[in-house]
């Protein structure tokens, strides 16, 4: 029976991505269509693979499940078949469309529970509950009350609720970057960048740690997921830090905090970025561009972190003799940057995002072909020049905007890219890549039902106006200072990551506390991305910190320990949000002198904060020294020349001091 399940849950899973491909590549969906028909695959490849309960005897679990895969194909159906008669209804239902409408409410919130965890279920199951108790309510958060005909006709029947803007980008752009990292993984373009990372930084001081932080920023751009980053790359880097000499927590804070990096990593930054992107109405390739520098000085402030760990334990790197060479790797691995530049170049010219996925995903498998197995020189000439004609195909003709793209073209390069990996010449399994396509199918589930859960909490708030109370509690609370208010923000963020995905973070604060941003003074995209920074500390914050638990697993340590280093070093993720707003310079914001001043201020602050928190300068740091870099830093991140000349100020005096002490012990 396992066998045949297996079977099943991967022919469901192939069907949903051939449906993904298709939609995204050649004939888009009316929205409550494609979002509904996602969410269908998704919940049925959910309760074919996560079991009601483990502790229910086999006969029972798959009975209820059964039934609840038959609900959910009810559920889509219902809408698809019927949609234009429920739009011709609008308003008045009939009963069964409350039906069909509390299942599917019903289907989400189990969903949720078993690919997400109690703490979403729960927030979803209480703002269904404020939409029914609003006379009830207390003082702002009053509001008249709503029956379960409305209720269910705002969450289900219309795009205002399950199947939002949340769902909907889940459903197209997210969907299609998860199946892009996954083929990337499938083809070995992990392990060629994770190559790439050890020969740039294996040999300096502390090398396995700054190749997890360099790796990171490969992979975890690449799939968007901190977990998925943290088990791809730690299983390779954490070992080795172990071994180097960093204390086991150590290498699983250094892991998770760099991991966590790579969803806020241009060019794919993980769900969040294409739902600004969706929220502010901006080009994604906008986002992007903000987003560069931020991330570069995230990642450059986990770096200093690992360095001075390094130096202040006088790690060594690792020996060259150990190491692959620069050259042999990229000679072996070249092909894997091609659909890297392939995305950056369709971005750039302003094709839609899910256009640029489905154009990448075609191109890693066409990619992954163009260094052909050993065998007949002819063959493998052949085998080389139709794939470099294949891409040709794509990069100049078949997905030229200005072009008409026919349904036999269609058909013609999604066959002949599969049929290429049967060639004796291709170095890709088709049974391997069949296999990564399946686990990009399953990977896509936690996002998916966690904006669908997501899209309940933002159907309640639009029928409520629950948001508008809470903004202006926000600013009431912050008192009308932008600083405290972005502290507010920041530490409910931390409240929401102890339980709910990132995600569902991001989505549930933005609905929240983005207004008050506004309100006070911050541009929308800059309030968007505050929030969006805000919301990776559920991967390393204490105590649920699901990045840094994954690493401490690896690592073979105490997850709370694992946790509380992880936190340590990515303060990034703190600091860089307040930059956004105190030095926009850093998202080239301003005037080239504004820019540059805003990032040398970026860059110093960060700086400082870091060589204060670690207590390591050229040597260790005393007392004085590490509480002059903490006030300097501190200064450095106002916006006031007089602030950050000082600041300048006590960093020379600091470094000074610390030299002075070090060229003292040498001397003696």
């Amino acid at each position: 029976m396992k066998l045949w399940l297996n079977r099943l849950t991967a022919l469901v899973a192939l069907l949903m991505v051939a449906f993904q491909i298709y939609t995204a590549g050649y004939a888009p969906m009316t929205a409550i269509f494609q979002r509904s028909i996602h969410l269908t695959f998704i919940l049925v490849l959910l309760f074919l693979t996560i079991p009601v309960s483990k502790k229910w005897p086999v006969w029972l679990r798959w009975s209820v499940d059964g039934l609840l895969t038959v609900a959910a194909l009810a559920m889509g159906g219902y809408l698809y078949y019927n949609y234009n008669a429920i739009i011709d209804r609008f308003g008045w239902w009939q009963p069964s469309d409350i039906y069909l409408g509390i299942v599917a409410v019903l289907l989400v919130l189990e969903a949720t529970r078993r690919a997400i965890g109690w703490p979403m279920t729960i927030i979803a199951a209480l703002f269904i509950f404020y939409a029914y108790a609003g006379p009830h309510m207390p003082g702002v958060l009053a509001h008249k009350g709503y029956g379960t005909e409305r209720l269910v006709g705002q969450l289900y029947l219309t795009t205002e609720g399950i199947f939002g803007l949340p769902l909907g980008v889940a459903s197209t752009f997210v969907f299609i970057f998860i199946l892009f990292g996954s083929l990337l993984e499938a083809t070995g373009a992990g392990k060629f960048f994770i190559d790439i990372a050890y020969a740039l930084a294996g040999r300096s001081r502390g090398g396995p740690a700054k190749t997890s932080v360099i790796s990171s920023a490969f992979m975890g751009s690449l799939s968007g997921s901190a977990i998925a980053n943290v088990v791809t790359t730690g299983a390779f880097t954490i070992p080795l830090m172990k071994k180097l000499g960093y204390k086991p927590e150590e290498a699983a804070g250094v892991e998770a905090a760099a991991s966590t990096g790579g969803q806020i990593m241009p060019p794919i930054m993980g769900a969040g970025a294409f739902l600004i992107a969706e929220y502010t109405k901006t080009p994604y390739l906008t986002i992007v561009k903000l987003s560069v520098v931020p991330a570069i000085l995230y990642f450059l402030t986990v770096y200093h972190f690992v360095d001075m760990i390094a130096a202040k334990n006088d790690m060594k790197g690792i020996p060259a003799s150990e190491l692959p060479s620069p050259r042999a790797v990229m000679a072996d691995g070249w092909h894997f940057i091609i659909p890297l530049l392939v995305l950056v170049y369709y971005l750039v010219k302003g094709v839609s995002a899910m256009k640029v996925g489905f154009i990448g995903v075609l191109s890693i498998v066409i990619a992954s072909n163009m260094r052909p197995k050993p065998g007949n020189t002819i063959g493998r000439l052949a085998h080389v020049v139709y794939h470099l004609a294949a891409m040709g195909y794509i990069l100049y003709v078949g997905f030229q905007p200005s072009r008409g793209f026919a349904l036999w073209q269609f058909y013609l390069v999604i066959g002949g890219a599969l049929l290429s990996t049967l060639s004796p010449y291709s170095p890709v399994n088709i049974w391997r890549l069949l296999e990564g396509l399946i686990a990009g199918a399953k990977a896509a589930i936690p996002v998916s039902v966690a904006t669908a859960a997501a899209g309940i909490v933002v159907g309640v708030v639009g029928l409520t106006g629950v948001g508008l109370k809470f903004s202006h509690l926000t600013v009431s609370a912050s008192g009308g200072h932008l600083l405290v208010a972005l502290l507010l923000v920041a530490m409910t963020s931390v409240i929401l990551g102890m339980g709910l995905p990132v995600t569902a973070s991001y989505i549930v604060l933005v609905v929240l506390a983005g207004p008050a941003l506004n309100d006070l003074g911050v541009v929308l995209l800059t309030a968007h991305l505050v929030v969006f920074w805000f919301s990776q500390l559920s991967n390393v914050t204490p105590p649920v910190a699901l990045a840094a638990y994954a690493a401490a697993g690896l690592a073979g340590t105490d997850a709370m320990k694992a946790g509380f280093k992880a936190l340590e070093f990515a303060k990034g993720l703190f600091l860089i949000p307040l930059l956004m707003v105190y030095a926009p310079g850093i998202m080239f914001v301003g005037t080239p002198l504004h820019i540059a001043i805003d990032l040398a201020r970026a860059v110093l602050g960060l700086w400082s904060i870091a060589a204060a928190l670690e207590g390591y300068i050229v040597i260790s740091a005393k007392p004085l020294e590490r509480a002059l870099l903490l006030a300097a830093g501190i200064g450095m991140f106002w916006p006031l020349l007089p602030a950050n000349g000082a600041s300048l100020l006590l960093i020379i005096v600091a470094v000074l001091l610390n030299r002075a002490r070090r060229g003292a012990a040498v001397t003696a």
